[in-house]
Order: structure tokens, then C-alpha cells, then sequence
């Protein structure tokens, strides 16, 4: 700025205007600003060649410039900061998460940080969850926050409950304490039916029974006792439930409470579902845990790295339907954008009319594919386009089994690479990976071949391989050999 003012007659907010130019690289306003700094400067008598000289390095310098109490501070707090993440792991993800917890994409991507980290996240627990997510001593807990339809007043009231009178044995031992605290300053509507059903479903009270459809069914029973007790309660009156059992010294005997009949629990795939609607991310257990080995092999590239990856590459990942939205062209055609999700995190899809004809029907939420698209960018946001899919349970591959000795050996890669080759005559065919197992002492190594050896035919490639004396070559499910 004062460069400008001094050389090129700038006033201080001209100089500004320059300054902010600079430092968010708008290339058309520097440039304009080159040239009011060139003929200012030459009123001044500087030569033309040295001001364009120098407003060139002062663009340089904006580049990579800080002062120095910018760059201090940034570095003083990259140091703490590194330093509790070597020495602090548990504590520094914990406070990491915490302080991003309103970003659900900034919070999933450190998810998965704490999976490569070792460090397990565990789902609310209403015995020891707190408000935010806290560090034990290898894992993290989910906080009671981060569970959809349950307020501040409702984990305020579960916490001081739970602080006057110790762990919840069961859902009635919870309902009934916090219909009737002792403390008259809680606020007994405070938890109401559908924060209970929430906590039910995400998980949080699976410590009194995993079934949570049992838990969800006997709900209606076990509260309408609980306020029917907390009104004879008020009154003096004694419950007919509390005379069946022993009532004594104030204990109350919950297998008295009416409770509804034994039902089967969720499915699987209904509980990760409802988790996710509560919490917003897949925590007990994820749809993609079980193709997790199979996802690093064949489909290395994370969704949380597309901006990174180049483009015009084809690429495959393993992945999510998190939601589709169908479009329809001008010309009457249908195509879709989707969100897709793995376990680092969610990217932006395209699928266009053409491949929308091949793979229309494979496009359903929380369906599990494999796809393969390249990057594209647009305003600064990375997506894939989808050019095909295929259900993870669909994909096959050929595996072939090498002993150290021809995996080393140069003939015998090139006799390998010739028939791959043969068997893919049409490229944009060919997407059937092949996996080589090479064996050593007991010890198996998986390895991926580059895409240009994908295969057209699984069976016709094993056919051919098993013809030039690689006898142990076999094809399979994706899931089979590396899940």
C-alpha cells in the first residue's frame, strides 16, 4: 500500500482497493490496477519497464506474503496444534469434532481420520454421553448434542438426573426419573416421547437391550405408567403398580412396569437407516464396512480426495446412493444427479442421458455400487460423472495366483500382460478388474492391476489364462476374496 501511495500517487483507499485485488487473486481488477499503476508511477518520472518490474514482484509477494505477527501466530498455532494431535490423539479428535460439529462434511472427514487413527467412535450412550464429544481413554463418544429432536432442556434434564441419582437402569427406571426428578428446578416435560424415541433409535440406550424395536414398542407403555405415577405421586396416592412389588426404602420394581409383547428388532439395514436420519452419519456400523478391504483394492481413491484427482482419468470408487435428484433434459430425456457416500465422506455425481440408459435402474438411495467417472469441475466444486455402475454384489473379478518367483519374473509378466490385453479388444467394454495374489512363505499380497488390463468376459479371460499354464486363476464376487 504504501509503495502505491509513494510511487504511483495512490490515495490510502485506492491503495486498499489494490491490496484487497492482490490478495484475492482477481486477476481482472489487477490488471486494471497495472495500469493505473504504471501511468502513475510514470507521472511520478519512473521508468515503465521498472514500475511494470516492480508491480510484478508486488504480485509475487502477494502471493505468498504475511506480516510477520500473521505468520507467527499461524505457526505458534500449528505447533500446539500438531504436538496435542501427536501426544493427545483421543482429546485432540475429540475437540476437533466438537468444534466442528454444526459441518456434518467436516465432521464425517474426521470420522474417518479416527478410523485411520485406530480411534473408535462410539455412538450415545444416555450413561455416559455428555453434551459434546468426549475423550476416553482409546475411543470417542458421541455426545447427546448430535442426536436430531433432542433439545437443550432434555439433555439437561437426562444429565442432572442422571448426576443426582446414578446410571438409568432401564427405560422405565429413565422414564420414571425424569417424569418425577427430586430436584424441583428440572423441568419434568422437558424430555418428552419423541426425544425419547430419537435417543431409542440412534442407539443411546442400548445398554438396557440392543433391540430397539422392542425398546420403541414398549415406549408408549413404559411413559404412560411413568406420568400415571408422577400424578399419584403429586397427589399421595400410592400406584397400583408400586403395591405388586416392593416399594421400600423407595425402590421401585420395574419388572412390574406393563410393557408390550416381545417383537423381533429392526433389520440391520433399518437401524444403520435410522442412526443416520438421528445422527447424520452411519457410527455403530456402516453399509460399506463389509467391502471395505475390497473398496482399497479395487477402487483406491477416497471421495473426500476428488478435488484432488486429475481429471479426464477414469476413475472407480466404491460408494453410497445418499440421495438422487432425476432430471429431465429439454429434450425429454432423463438423467440424475446424486449424492454419493463412503466412509471419508460424501462428493457431488452426475449420471447423463446416455449412461442414465444403461444404469437407471441401479440408482436407488442407499444402494451400494461400484462406479466408475471422471472428475469434472465447476465453479470451484469438483463432482464425478458417473459413466457406469454396478451393484457391489454384481461385481466380478479374476484373480490370479503367483508364487514370488513368476511375479518377479520379467518373461512371465509379459506373457501375463499379452492375454489381459487380448482380452479387452473394446476398452471402454472392459471393466471387469483383475487381482493378482502373490504368495510367499504362507504370506498372500493383494494386488490391483492398472485399469488398461480390465477384461470384457471373466470366464473367457480365466479360459485363456488357464490355456497358457497359469492354473491357478478363478473368478469371483467382489466381496468373496476381500471382505
Amino acid at each position: 500500500m504504501k509503495i502505491a501511495q509513494d510511487m504511483a500517487g495512490y490515495s490510502l483507499g485506492q491503495a486498499d482497493l489494490l491490496r484487497r485485488a492482490m490478495g484475492k487473486k482477481k486477476v481482472s481488477e489487477m490488471q486494471k490496477h497495472r495500469e493505473i499503476f504504471i501511468d502513475g508511477a510514470a507521472q511520478n518520472g519512473v521508468k515503465p519497464k521498472i514500475a511494470e518490474e516492480l508491480f510484478d514482484q508486488m504480485v509475487l509477494f502477494a502471493e505468498y506474503c504475511f506480516n510477520k505477527s500473521h505468520s507467527t501466530a499461524y505457526g505458534y498455532v500449528t505447533f500446539q496444534t500438531a504436538y496435542l494431535k501427536a501426544n493427545y490423539p483421543v482429546e485432540y479428535m475429540a475437540a476437533l469434532l466438537t468444534s466442528n460439529s454444526g459441518d456434518q462434511d467436516k465432521v464425517q472427514k474426521y470420522l474417518s481420520t479416527c478410523v485411520s487413527m485406530g480411534i473408535v467412535v462410539e455412538p450415545p450412550h444416555v450413561n455416559r454421553s455428555g453434551v459434546d464429544f468426549t475423550p476416553l481413554k482409546n475411543s470417542i463418544l458421541f455426545g447427546l448434542s448430535a442426536v436430531r429432536n433432542v433439545g437443550q432442556g432434555a439433555i439437561e434434564c437426562i444429565l442432572a438426573v442422571r448426576e443426582q441419582g446414578g446410571a438409568f437402569e432401564s427405560l422405565a427406571d429413565l422414564c420414571d426419573r425424569i417424569t418425577c426428578p427430586e430436584d424441583p428446578n428440572i423441568d419434568p416435560r422437558a424430555v418428552n416421547r419423541r426425544a425419547l424415541e430419537a435417543l431409542i433409535q440412534c442407539g443411546a440406550l442400548d445398554c438396557f437391550t440392543p433391540n430397539r424395536n422392542q425398546l420403541t414398542q414398549d415406549l408408549d407403555y413404559v411413559l404412560d405408567w411413568a406420568q400415571s405415577r408422577a400424578k399419584d405421586r403429586a397427589i399421595g396416592q400410592g400406584n397400583l403398580f408400586d403395591m405388586l412389588g416392593d416399594t421400600s426404602m423407595g425402590s421401585t420394581n420395574f419388572e412390574a412396569v406393563p410393557k408390550a409383547s416381545p417383537v423381533e428388532d429392526f433389520p440391520p439395514q433399518e437401524k444403520l437407516k435410522l442412526e443416520k436420519e438421528l445422527l447424520g452419519f452411519y457410527i455403530s456400523d456402516h453399509p460399506l464396512k463389509s467391502v471395505q478391504q475390497a473398496a482399497k483394492v479395487l477402487a483406491p481413491i477416497n471421495l473426500s480426495d476428488l478435488a484432488d484427482l486429475p481429471d479426464n482419468v477414469m476413475l472407480s470408487a466404491i460408494a453410497l446412493i445418499a440421495s438422487i435428484k432425476p432430471v429431465m433434459t429439454k429434450k425429454g430425456d432423463r438423467m440424475a444427479i446424486l449424492v454419493l457416500e463412503d466412509l471419508t465422506g460424501q462428493a457431488e455425481a452426475v449420471v447423463f442421458p446416455k449412461s442414465f440408459e444403461r444404469i437407471g435402474n441401479y440408482l436407488i438411495v442407499d444402494a451400494r455400487l461400484m462406479v466408475w467417472g471422471k472428475v469434472d469441475r465447476r465453479d470451484d466444486r469438483a463432482q464425478l460423472i458417473v459413466e457406469d455402475a454396478e451393484p457391489v454384489e454384481s461385481v466380478q473379478m479374476v484373480m490370479v495366483e503367483l508364487d514370488c518367483q513368476q511375479a518377479r519374473d520379467g518373461q512371465e509378466q509379459y506373457r501375463l500382460k499379452s492375454i489381459l490385453l487380448d482380452q479387452a479388444p473394446e476398452e471402454s467394454k472392459a471393466k471387469v478388474p483383475v487381482v493378482a495374489i502373490v504368495t510367499d512363505n504362507h504370506q498372500r499380497q493383494f494386488v490391483r492391476l492398472g485399469s488398461r488390463f480390465r477384461v470384457q468376459d471373466p470366464t473367457a479371460t480365466v479360459n485363456a489364462l488357464k490355456q497358457a499354464n497359469f492354473e491357478r486363476v478363478w473368478t469371483s464376487a467382489l466381496t468373496a476374496e476381500l471382505s
